[in-house]
């Protein structure tokens, strides 16, 4: 099986580095990754300017522009064969629920689903050292063909593990809601130009059962399938019955 690894924390992340050796050991694994940190990049590509691909090994190539970037040159270029399923990550961090609005991880896999390919966002629950990348690669050894025959043309899976050498099991989850209690801080340099930095802080998770924050929380590997079509809800009906007043000259 060709697989298209691709992430956000760049070409030298660990994470990557572990899910291209071990699936490289039964698969045919190629890699377009960004040529440095690009976490919370979301959905961003690249519309005006050049994008550099730079060969670093056969079948592996570091991309100056974002996650989604990677997965369109990937899939483009012509300098892969073209894969059969595309893998984002490993993550360093989580992605759970409003997260993925913010993940460049998550964006590569949705760009590949809109392209017409299955894909996987992989991410651990840890942000420092030790990180358990292994038990998560090998999962998705030995699950390949099932999510596989899961895809529908419709979703990607976003897995998160928590940072952990064994799990407690696998559960299918839904997204959770997460609060950023962000903080700006201003700074007035020198040349008397003002900059702010965002700083941020204690993240607020709203949780309810089977949600993928709870699960990873618990021990548990998580599954969520992500629609990559925006879906609305209940909120339909309170608009379709509201009357909307034109503008008349």
């Amino acid at each position: 099986m060709n697989i298209l690894l691709t992430n956000d924390d760049g070409i030298r992340s660990p994470g990557l580095q572990s899910v291209k050796n071990i699936l490289g050991t039964r698969h045919d694994v190629f890699v377009v990754a960004p040529d440095g940190e690009r976490s919370g990049t979301s959905h961003r590509i690249t519309l005006k300017g050049p994008i550099q691909l730079k060969k670093i090994d056969d079948g592996v190539f570091s991309c100056s522009g974002s996650p989604a970037d990677c997965v369109i040159v990937g899939l483009l270029s012509g300098k892969i064969p073209p894969p059969d399923i595309v893998i984002s990550g490993i993550n360093i961090g989580p992605n759970l629920g409003t997260d993925l609005i913010y993940s460049g991880t998550a964006a590569a896999a949705r760009q590949a689903v809109l392209m017409g390919k299955p894909a996987l966002a992989l991410s651990v629950d840890s942000v420092q050292d030790p990180f358990y990348f292994d038990p998560l690669s090998l999962f998705i050894q030995e699950n390949l063909e099932t999510f596989l025959r899961l895809w529908d043309r419709n979703h990607f899976a976003n897995i998160n593990a928590p940072n952990r050498p064994r799990y407690k099991g696998v559960r299918t989850t839904h997204p959770c809601r997460r609060i950023y209690r962000d903080k700006l801080v201003e700074f007035q340099a020198p040349d008397r130009h003002l900059y702010f930095f965002i700083e941020g802080m204690e993240v607020e998770t709203v949780s309810v059962d089977g949600s993928d924050w709870e699960a990873v929380r618990e021990g548990y590997l998580s599954i969520s399938p992500i629609f990559i079509h925006p879906v609305t809800e209940k909120e339909d009906e309170r608009y379709r019955s509201t009357p909307f007043t034109l503008h008349e000259e």
